[in-house]
């Protein structure tokens, strides 16, 4: 069974940067493409960025776009998206999930962590 757990949420003040964590334990072929969503109060649920565990191509959304830095630690098998530059609007419950190819549909993730909070203050 595959478990992910995020950590690296807190409050920071606008331009201020952050570095969200993912641990992945538990085998599965379905953890081929890790992802970063996020989902602000009111709002549908939003990809942020993915990766292929065994690729080094991030690929984001336009809103975090030369901003944040997804990567991967395979040693470590770990995740990790670097925000930097952080805007108000980043203000969300961050969520890392995996599935065994990347998309941007939510509902294509099989496994999901609990969520780290993030909070941008203007």
């Amino acid at each position: 069974q595959v478990q992910l757990v995020e950590s690296g949420g807190g409050s920071v003040q606008a331009g201020g940067s952050l570095r969200l964590s993912c641990e992945i334990s538990g085998y599965s072929s379905s953890t081929g493409c890790m992802g970063w969503f996020r989902e602000a109060p009111g709002k549908e649920r939003e990809g942020v960025a993915h990766i292929y565990r065994y690729g080094s191509t991030g690929y984001y959304d336009d809103s975090v776009k030369g901003r944040f830095t997804i990567s991967v630690d395979n040693a470590k098998s770990t995740v990790y998206l670097q925000m930097n530059s952080l805007k108000p609007e980043d203000t969300a419950m961050y969520y890392c999930a995996a599935n065994s190819y990347c998309t941007w549909r939510q509902e294509d993730y099989r496994y999901w962590g609990q969520g780290t909070q993030v909070t941008v203050s203007s």
